[in-house]
């Protein structure tokens, strides 16, 4: 069989189980109505979640310095890529995080890829919680450690695992803070404890979370008031711009400048990013107002559509709203009639999520309006109606 007869044979069984995936084009800024493939749609899929990424401030600030440092980095941060703009941004992050330093690597993927990959050697074993994120199940794989799946969020079987592993020379647990496709928030205060218990260290990947928990948006460590011994981050989200991010002690980012192989030979975030991201910081710490708005909408549309009677996952106080359909078909079904209305939140299908569970990912921000929620909880209960799938109540 020729090559591309042999990948389109692979292709077509993708097609048959319902997991093709195709893209989609934003043809406008990030905001909460957007230009997709030329309709414009309320968009209910971004990870901007306090609208910062079109905010005129970070376009100000990467605009200022992409004219004094011009538009890339020219090479790794060891060679030609570092600036006194990571560096700030370096000292901001480990700042807001109340650590004693942070690493900035090109993405929370490459972050997580590093740490994992680096800091368990061989004959230690990564405890990993099974709804991980793929970043950290890639870098799994990459250790030289064994790696151990506990049940999601589920402390009893973290707990046996422990007693199971205490054969190895050291244990990492490494869990989500936010998991981002069930907007679960992982009990931080009870992994601390059972780690500190067992003799294990705590590696925690708070992407969906900084920005969003804690009294003042700095995440899971803040919402439990604990210290892990690493937290992971990126700029990509809330804060609104790119890039990861790695905190803890000083001697951990000593360590990963020198071992992290997806830092070493990773050309760095270009400096504009970094005044971007330097200024969304700020603004997150100076006020609470875009937060309190966010998490307010997304209790709205989740108390909403549960009282609709959707089946709705995640925890209180993320933006994360998973509702869940089960068929990859019907999911993909319902993605589309979401579109023809004027509503944009694709389908999440295997293997990102588990065989079964295929859903509508909802995420808000707090750009969204009144009218916006109100127009997408109308969209659902027409749609659920249709399908048969909710009572015929009114919305």
């Amino acid at each position: 069989m020729k090559f591309d007869e042999w990948l389109n044979h692979r292709l077509e069984k993708t097609k048959e189980l319902g997991l093709y995936r195709t893209f989609r084009t934003m043809n406008t800024a990030p905001l909460p109505m957007m230009s997709v493939d030329g309709e414009r749609q309320a968009v209910f899929s971004s990870n901007n979640y306090l609208g910062l990424a079109n905010d005129k401030r970070l376009i100000y600030a990467a605009e200022t310095i992409l004219h004094e440092f011009g538009v890339g980095s020219s090479g790794s941060r060891l060679t030609t890529g570092n600036t006194d703009w990571h560096q700030k941004l370096e000292e901001k992050i480990a700042t807001y995080k109340q650590t004693e330093a942070a690493l900035l690597f090109s993405s929370g993927y490459l972050a997580n890829v590093g740490v994992l990959s680096s800091l368990p050697e061989q004959g230690d074993v990564i405890l990993s919680d099974a709804l991980n994120h793929a970043s950290i199940i890639d870098g799994c794989r990459l250790s030289k450690a064994d790696t151990v799946i506990y049940n999601h969020v589920d402390m009893k079987d973290l707990e046996e695992k422990l007693k199971e592993t205490q054969v190895y020379q050291r244990r990492f647990i490494v869990t989500d803070g936010v998991f981002s496709m069930d907007g679960t928030i992982a009990p931080l205060d009870q992994i601390i404890a059972l780690a500190k218990h067992y003799h294990s260290y705590v590696i925690v990947d708070d992407a969906h979370a900084t920005g969003v928990l804690g009294e003042n948006g700095k995440g899971t460590s803040e919402y439990f008031s604990v210290n892990p011994d690493v937290v992971i981050g990126t700029l990509s989200k809330a804060i609104g711009t790119e890039g990861g991010f790695v905190t803890g002690s000083r001697v951990l980012i000593d360590f990963l400048r020198n071992h992290a192989r997806s830092f070493i030979f990773q050309t760095a975030i270009s400096p504009s990013i970094c005044a971007a991201s330097y200024a969304a910081l700020e603004i997150i710490e100076q006020s609470h107002e875009r937060r309190q708005r966010l998490l307010s909408n997304a209790k709205r549309i989740k108390t909403s559509l549960e009282e609709m009677g959707y089946s709705v996952k995640g925890d209180e106080g993320t933006p994360i709203i998973p509702v869940l359909i089960g068929d990859p078909h019907k999911a993909l079904s319902f993605a589309e009639r979401l579109q023809e209305k004027g509503v944009f939140a694709p389908a999440i299908r295997p293997p990102t999520v588990p065989i079964g569970e295929s859903r509508i990912r909802l995420t808000v921000t707090a750009d969204h309006s009144s009218k916006e929620i109100d127009y997408l909880l109308k969209s659902f209960h027409l749609i659920g109606k249709e399908l048969n799938m909710i009572k015929s109540s009114e919305v």
